[in-house]
């Protein structure tokens, strides 16, 4: 008999499990006290900012917060929404008039393709890298914006209809090149009702396919002379007597009838990876996307966008759905769809939306 493992003619439990579980709970304990500290330090910093004296400061956190969709809600909880709604108004409020003047944008119609600029570009596409402080992006520019228009997910949008991806859409529709597009319902969670359904105002082939009534902050679209209209706030009924055939909703407008919107340029935006829409006066259109939340491009501002528009000659131009939105995609001479920007390593697809501006192949493509 191993007299050491009885007592009394009773096995005594071995200890060890018992202290190793011990060991294990007060870790999560310290781990998890750790973490309510941290959080409480957030909250308190965060609860300066939006309460202190730097308005400046405030609009830019709530901005920032607002543009990633696990965050849209934490201002409101410090400041409430209707200050919320007055700070995201006012990034929209800075422009002279309430919608873009087509007659600035005189669309070429002779020989479209002429001209050093497009004697390499025969398909009328152009990529082009831009490098900022704090980003890279990617500028597409497309000679005939005849060629440009909104694609739909569906053409009778539902919460029980899932959006589609900007992978599957391209395929769909045959088309040469894609940005993703405007506002969607998003409540920062993983349901399969987010991106199922548009937010504001979506036009589609001259067909009103949703309006929910929403005030959004910028509308972009394309008239019936293939000219981008850019306005602050759409109806139904402006946008039928305004001729557009295919727009959507996001914002701010950042640059309108040439005049940049300083209020945007100036204040309240975060470093967040951008998609952007702009046309120059000879009517090419200006495809933006701008990488961001990587280690080698941290994002971009509002003010970095409008910089690279006006660089690019964008006589209009409004700010699309950013963040993990942000896709721009090109078939390339051998058929295939590449993706031109980093999208993040989190995302093992696009994330699914409803709406997106996309470029018709040439005739005979």
């Amino acid at each position: 008999m191993n007299e050491g493992s009885n007592t009394g003619g009773r096995r005594v439990a071995p200890k060890k499990p018992r202290r190793v579980l011990r060991c294990i709970l007060r870790t999560l304990l310290a781990i998890l006290s750790v973490a309510a500290v941290l959080v409480a330090g957030l909250c308190m910093i965060m609860d300066e900012v939006f309460n202190g004296p730097s308005e400046t400061a405030r609009n830019r956190l709530t901005m920032s917060l607002l543009e990633a969709s696990a965050t849209k809600w934490v201002p409101a909880v410090f400041i409430g929404g209707d200050t919320v709604e007055q700070i995201r108004a006012k990034v929209a409020a800075d422009l002279p008039d309430e919608q873009s003047d087509p007659t600035q944008v005189v669309v070429r119609t002779d020989d479209l393709l002429s001209g050093d600029e497009w004697a390499d570009y025969p398909d009328g596409l152009r990529v082009e890298e831009v490098h900022g402080d704090t980003y890279n992006a990617y500028v597409m520019l497309i000679r005939d914006p005849a060629r440009v228009y909104l694609a739909s997910s569906s053409r009778s949008y539902a919460r029980s209809r899932p959006g589609t991806r900007i992978t599957q859409q391209i395929e769909t529709e045959g088309a040469a090149a894609a940005i993703n597009g405007g506002a969607f319902f998003d409540n920062g969670t993983i349901s399969p009702e987010v991106g199922s359904v548009p937010c504001g105002l979506v036009v589609s082939k001259g067909e009103v396919l949703w309006n929910d009534g929403s005030s959004y902050h910028g509308f972009a679209g394309f008239n019936e002379d293939n000219i981008l209209v850019v306005s602050k706030k759409i109806s139904a009924k402006e946008a039928k007597e305004s001729h557009i055939r295919d727009g959507c909703c996001y914002g701010p407008v950042l640059i309108m009838n040439s005049a940049v919107n300083e209020e945007a340029y100036n204040t309240n935006s975060g470093y967040n990876p951008r998609t952007a829409i702009g046309q120059r006066a000879d009517g090419a259109v200006i495809f933006l996307c701008i990488d961001g939340r990587q280690a080698g491009s941290l994002g971009a501002t509002y003010a970095d966008i409008i910089d690279v528009m006006v660089e690019y000659g964008a006589v209009n131009a409004c700010n699309l759905d950013g963040g993990s939105s942000t896709v721009m995609l090109l078939r390339d001479e051998g058929g295939q769809v590449q993706t031109v920007n980093n999208v993040s390593l989190l995302q093992e697809d696009p994330r699914r939306m409803p709406t997106f501006f996309m470029v018709r192949p040439l005739d005979g493509e």
